[in-house]
């Protein structure tokens, strides 16, 4: 085996407290299922026949796929199930399998409503299935809860490349946006990021700093966003630097989330998948301590 490639497999074998996993499991339901409240609220227009859909343009490569409305009543089906597994999925009542069926939900909807497909319409089904393919449920649940008379002795530490994925999802996410920002304009116009907080989604928080601060607080701004994503693995490569990333990216997405409204629920899921995946381990190895004493479970030493 290649030395690289030892290295990658070592370290995903490589056993992580599952309490990171569970983290993902219960938070970014919510987010999501935030995010989808505004559609599930009009499923019959958002998934059914009775709201505008784009016509099946016959192969047309600009539509690579065609999915048919929904009879009404069962666009308010998969609309209940989406939300009933999404919260079950939460609070940890057969987490694996409602995550799949939530998963399912929304892989769906993505493909179904192609024009409003937004950034956490494409990245939940994906942190969903991850989370289904790892041990969740296994702590911080429902089912930890019910079945703590038989689990004693149950560690908390599992090697999960479940875990790792979603370690290394948000990295990847900074590392593409940064190329992406860096062949934009972010290089060239140094006011690009004061120009996005005049856009549709304002605040007023984002309107009052606007208005406040100097034009040189925003171009210092834009480049440290810019260096965070694009070497974005090296500061969460490096134990040294990690810390700071952590901060630093839960910082950016607060001010994003406070500063683009509608943006609040992407911002709450990358927070969590941050957190979840770098959160220092005295964070973890508390809450191990909290699951332990919730499902009757030891905890293992974390390292």
């Amino acid at each position: 085996m290649l030395p690289g490639v030892r290295e990658i497999t070592s370290l995903v074998d490589k056993p992580v407290s599952i309490v990171r996993l569970e983290i993902v499991r219960i938070a970014a339901p919510l987010a999501i299922l935030g995010f989808m409240s505004p559609r599930l609220a009009h499923a019959d227009e958002w998934l059914g026949d009775a709201g505008f859909r784009v016509p099946d343009l016959g192969g047309d490569w600009r539509q690579p796929l065609f999915l048919p409305a929904l009879p009404s009543g069962l666009a308010w089906a998969v609309a209940v199930v989406m939300a009933a597994s999404g919260l079950a999925c939460a609070i940890g009542w057969r987490a694996r399998t409602n995550a799949l069926i939530f998963a399912a939900t929304l892989m769906y909807a993505a493909l179904a409503d192609r024009l409003a497909s937004f950034t956490v319409s494409k990245l939940s089904p994906v942190v969903i299935l991850a989370v289904a393919a790892g041990p969740a449920g296994t702590l911080l649940s429902v089912d930890a809860r019910r079945n703590r008379g038989g689990g004693g002795g149950r560690e908390t530490m599992q090697s999960s490349g479940a875990v790792r994925f979603l370690q290394m999802l948000p990295v990847v996410i900074y590392s593409a946006s940064g190329i992406a920002k860096a062949k934009g304009d972010w290089l060239k116009v140094p006011l690009v990021l004061w120009s996005h907080v005049h856009d549709s989604y304002q605040t007023p928080l984002a309107f009052a700093l606007a208005s406040i601060l100097p034009a040189w607080a925003w171009t210092v701004s834009q480049g440290l966003v810019l260096a965070f994503e694009l070497l974005a693995p090296l500061w969460f490569g490096l134990a040294r630097t990690r810390p700071y990333a952590l901060a630093f990216g839960l910082s950016m997405h607060a001010m994003i989330g406070l500063m683009f409204g509608p943006v609040r629920w992407f911002a709450l899921l990358m927070m969590t998948l941050l957190f979840a995946g770098y959160a220092p381990q005295r964070i973890v190895t508390a809450l191990e301590a909290a699951a332990d004493r919730f499902g009757g479970r030891r905890a293992a030493t974390s390292s």
